[in-house]
């Protein structure tokens, strides 16, 4: 099974694994949406995610980044 709106941690490591050189406090909301439905193991409906979600997966995405 596939990633789905509600694995925000693992979406968030996904996407710090993906994107190592991007910054997730220099995503704005549409490009965030973008990325994670862009992800190889996303399998979601992306018209079923709120806000509060997307900035879930962008919090769990800041703890996952660290600068190379």
């Amino acid at each position: 099974m596939g990633l789905t709106w509600q694995d925000v941690d693992d979406i968030g490591f996904e996407l710090a694994q993906a994107y190592p050189e991007e910054d997730p406090k220099q995503i704005a909301m549409p490009e965030l949406l973008r990325l994670v439905t862009e992800l190889d193991d996303f399998e979601d409906d992306p018209e079923k995610v709120d806000e509060d979600t997307l900035q879930s997966i962008a919090r769990a995405w800041q703890e996952e980044f660290a600068p190379q």
